[in-house]
């Protein structure tokens, strides 16, 4: 005995423990499966339809108890989508384009991704750019202007933000500190 308690899907065996441990019924065993999921954190419909086929109930069973999870408002795309760009826009400084990625790999429906992201109008994301520009330009003093450029504007890349963007934020914050920015453009 490990001294913590084992969980259904803590295992490789997780789908025979899960089925002895819940009920025959399949649209019992679906329910507690979505509650179970839920009960972490907040999922997509296409998540829990995921995790409903992965562990066998039938799809007629699964769209049943996903639709009526959905009626009393359990599952609701478009909440998840709001708080997840809120949330890893402000945590993590993702652009518009990278949280709408994140949200297509949820299974969250192109017009919900897009109400979603357009939370976030150009005069924020840029601000955040800037904020994130900010922390990294002290760890990047004594190198060069066009490594300093590149490690900035990488940074921002990976994050989603336009290369536009990311250039014009970087010249800025290289500026401000007394940085010659002269023909920055053409070297990058």
């Amino acid at each position: 005995m490990t001294g913590r308690t084992e969980w259904p899907g803590d295992s490789p065996d997780s789908s025979r423990a899960e089925k002895e441990l819940s009920p025959q019924d399949p649209a019992e065993r679906a329910r507690a499966i979505c509650l179970r999921l839920l009960t972490g954190s907040p999922r997509t419909r296409k998540q829990l339809a995921d995790a409903l086929r992965k562990r066998e109930i039938p799809d007629e069973v699964a769209e049943e108890v996903l639709s009526r999870f959905e009626d009393v408002g359990l599952i609701d795309d478009a909440a998840f989508a709001g708080a997840w760009v809120e949330s890893r826009h402000h945590g993590r400084g993702l652009a518009r384009r990278a949280l709408a990625r994140e949200l297509r790999t949820k299974g969250v429906e192109p017009t919900l991704i897009q109400e979603a992201v357009e939370q976030l109008d150009s005069e924020r994301e840029e601000a955040t750019a800037r904020e994130l520009v900010d922390r990294k330009l002290r760890s990047t003093r004594g190198l060069d202007r066009d490594r300093r450029l590149r490690r900035l504007a990488g940074m921002l890349a990976r994050k989603g933000y336009p290369e536009g963007m990311a250039l014009r934020v970087v010249r800025q914050a290289l500026e401000a500190e007394g940085e010659d920015t002269d023909g920055l453009d053409e070297s990058f």
